[in-house]
């Protein structure tokens, strides 16, 4: 079949850096509470179980999110991007497979949010004429994302088609 684009795994992985990034993200979720419950806890004696057993859940939950999840998030997510299409797998626990062509792409921006910036990554967020949304493929080194946005532009430019 010509011209058709068929889902198939993409082939380039992210940054392995964003595996840091996630780790931040989940001790900034996961870290605020716990002090605050252990915090409050030494403070106030007569309620300290009352604090301190929740911070204890919390942790718990967290450790496993914060140490195993990334790595396997980061063995999960991949991208590529050819003439006719970008291809994205990405999901933490429900993985979700999705291909934007070309003559479909709206616009290409770069994301750099405070977390991912120390760690010299971007996001790029492909927005597309369909009602499921942006294609985001994150944790590219910044150079690399800066790259692959000027390569979109130029091909959607050159692809015919109204994106719509």
């Amino acid at each position: 079949m010509s011209g058709s684009v068929r889902l198939r795994p993409p082939t380039n992985a992210l940054d392995r850096r964003v595996v840091a990034v996630w780790r931040v993200n989940a001790a900034l979720v996961f870290g605020p509470p716990v002090l605050v419950l252990v915090l409050l806890g030494l403070l106030i004696p007569p309620a300290r179980l009352w604090l301190l057993a929740p911070a204890v859940v919390i942790a718990v939950l967290g450790l496993p999110y914060l140490t195993f999840l990334p790595s396997y998030w980061y063995d999960v997510h991949r991208w590529e991007v050819t003439d006719e299409a970008v291809y994205v797998r990405a999901g933490y626990f429900w993985q979700e497979w999705r291909i934007a062509p070309m003559s479909r792409i709206q616009t290409v921006d770069t994301l750099r949010g405070p977390v991912e910036q120390p760690f010299g990554l971007s996001t790029v967020v492909v927005t597309t004429a369909s009602a499921k949304g942006a294609l985001k493929i994150r944790g590219l080194d910044h150079e690399v994302a800066a790259d692959l946005a000027e390569q979109l532009t130029r091909t959607t430019q050159a692809t015919p088609g109204d994106a719509t």
